[in-house]
């Protein structure tokens, strides 16, 4: 029998073959980010609101030390606020040295999906979401909106 490579250019060419997702909800749409973009999962955390911010960021957090800024998936994507009562859940990513918490509704699990099940984003997707979005895994009874972290976090200046 066979040894299995090992090689970082096998580790490689394994990973180009699937895609490693971190699932989430937001307002019941299941979306997914890179596991590669996450630096750490959270339940509900006390966040403090940021004087005039923009909408979209709720606020911040402390991260074991760390200020976290929160930004808020619902407003970003262009969707009603979540229920005042709902629990949230937050997805830490880093970016430029700065860590941020994508404020989801629930986080459930890490999925590998074969790279070859990876579309585009259909034209049917509304713009604020294909505008934050990589493309779509369609799944046996749902379809599963990629994201994209770098484009999540990139807060533009309001007019």
């Amino acid at each position: 029998m066979m040894a299995t490579p090992t090689s970082p250019r096998a580790a490689e060419a394994a990973s180009a073959e699937t895609h490693v997702l971190v699932t989430l909800t937001v307002a019941g749409q299941l979306c997914g980010v890179p596991v590669e973009a996450v630096r750490d999962v959270l339940s509900e955390q006390t966040i403090t609101r940021i004087p005039l911010a923009p909408s979209e960021i709720a606020g911040s957090l402390n991260l074991r030390g760390r200020i976290v800024t929160a930004i808020d998936l619902h407003r970003r994507l262009g969707l009603p606020d979540a229920a005042p009562d709902a629990p949230r859940m937050s997805v830490v990513a880093e970016q430029g040295n700065e860590l941020y918490a994508l404020l989801v509704d629930q986080v459930s699990e890490v999925l590998s999906l074969p790279a070859d099940g990876f579309e585009r984003i259909p034209p049917t997707l509304p713009q604020s979401w294909a505008a934050h979005a990589l493309g779509i895994h369609r799944l046996q009874d749902r379809l599963m909106v990629v994201l994209d972290v770098g484009r999540l976090l990139t807060l533009a200046p309001e007019a």
